[in-house]
């Protein structure tokens, strides 16, 4: 059975079309309820979100869901992803539930599911759900009904959690950050945590409405945060994303660090401190600089596909604990049990903190290869890998870029485009070949 409704994380789409109306998401709710009443009698969720407006609606509509299957709900009202994760772990709930489309305008929405263990949930009990979706309901009767709460202080939780996780014996005293919350998840939370910790905190992207999240702020609009760390003279600028699992970080200088860079320095400063680390997982798209300096130090390193549920899954698989992408979503397993943009911050601010030295200076040794991407439209049924041209050229673009280079094409997911990335040290020859690849793909 394939999924109708999941993807790689969740359900997402624009608000008012199918699925993302208040009348399936009551359905799904329902339908997952009776998944967790196969196993537990009396199921608690948690239920979070980000600041969309949609988020009233939706919760509405996940709440009665729950309740109707006889499943109890507790409510957290906005918070970052990561902090739905902490919190279902922590109150020991049967699952968390996040209403959130992450860093979509704030048309999209979406929901996606924790286990009780914090942890991304199985294809397995995906498909379950679906399954559940196409049988009629079976509506608890009056005494059987679920109840719903709201637990209070879930910020000041999630806020202990993130503190938690920097070193008792360093400070941020001394630095002033900017912190970007894009308008999102995280604009209560973020600057609470950096200032607890003793920075001095200036804030932007912390104004939400219900429409401006991700607006021209936060982790995929880091120029804001650019422009406000060097008005305001700071030392660092961090940048999340609408539901904060996902981070970018700005210098004093007003230069941005990607992803990429800061899984790079996550693994050095663990070395630097004595501690082993095996291996990291990044992906398909992460920069071969990385893959180059890891290797140069003796750590093993992984791609798996696009997407931070499969690099978890290769974390899994080689009892690893470091991962991410270049977009900033980052893992360290031995810090918590998914990707947290507050969490990899602190690993980062760390790092700059007990060495005394800048970003730059500690990514000195990493230096980002070029990297071409060039999407080329598919005529419809066009069969990209029948292309003969194309497999020829791929093959001599290969040869030429040797050992300093390498090609990634790939189809997109969601249109019908093939991506033609080439990356090389030399950003004049990553041109030249991708646009002999892409002309390749056309002609064919």
């Amino acid at each position: 059975m394939t999924r109708q409704y999941f993807g790689t994380d969740g359900i997402r789409g624009t608000v008012g079309q199918p699925p993302i109306t208040p009348d399936f998401v009551l359905r799904l709710a329902h339908a997952v309820g009776r998944v967790l009443r196969r196993t537990e009698e009396r199921p608690t969720v948690l239920i979070g979100k980000d600041t969309r407006i949609s988020g009233y609606m939706l919760e509405s509509a996940l709440e009665s869901g729950f309740n109707s299957a006889g499943v109890d709900v507790v409510l957290l009202g906005p918070l970052p992803t990561p902090g739905v994760a902490y919190l279902t772990r922590a109150q020991r709930a049967s699952l968390g539930v996040v209403i959130s489309a992450s860093h979509n305008p704030y048309p999209d929405n979406g929901i996606k599911f924790f286990s009780a263990q914090g942890t991304k949930l199985s294809d397995e009990w995906e498909l379950a759900v679906e399954a559940a979706l196409a049988e009629p309901p079976v509506w608890a009767d009056s005494a059987n009904l679920g109840k719903a709460r709201r637990l209070e202080d879930a910020a000041g939780r999630y806020i202990e959690f993130c503190k938690s996780t920097f070193p008792q014996d360093l400070t941020l005293k001394g630095l002033k950050i900017v912190v970007d919350a894009a308008h999102g998840a995280a604009y209560q939370v973020a600057p609470k945590v950096f200032h607890e910790l003793g920075a001095e905190v200036l804030s932007i992207g912390c104004s939400p409405d219900g429409l401006n999240i991700n607006r021209d702020v936060g982790a995929t609009h880091p120029d804001a945060l650019a422009r406000a760390v060097r008005a305001n003279r700071a030392d660092y600028g961090i940048a999340l994303d609408g539901d904060a699992d996902r981070l970018q970080v700005v210098d004093a200088t007003g230069r941005l660090y990607n992803g990429d860079e800061l899984l790079y320095l996550m693994a050095a400063d663990r070395m630097g401190r004595d501690e082993h680390v095996p291996g990291v997982v990044g992906t398909l798209m992460t920069n071969m600089a990385v893959e180059v300096a890891l290797q140069a130090r003796g750590v093993k390193f992984v791609r798996a596909k696009v997407g931070d549920r499969y690099v978890l899954e290769e974390l899994a698989r080689n009892c690893w604990v470091l991962g991410g992408e270049g977009s900033g979503h980052l893992l360290a397993l031995d810090r918590h049990t998914t990707g947290d943009g507050l969490v990899s911050a602190l690993q980062v601010l760390q790092a700059c903190v007990r060495s005394g030295r800048t970003l730059a200076q500690l990514l000195a040794d990493v230096t980002l290869y070029p990297q071409v991407l060039l999407n080329v439209r598919l005529a419809p049924g066009q069969d990209w890998k029948a292309n003969r041209l194309l497999e020829e050229t791929t093959r001599s673009v290969e040869r030429e870029l040797g050992a300093t280079g390498r090609v990634l094409i790939r189809a997109s997911g969601t249109e019908p485009l093939l991506r033609v990335m080439v990356e090389a040290r030399d950003a004049q020859q990553a041109s030249l070949c991708a646009q002999k690849l892409a002309d390749a793909a056309r002609a064919g």
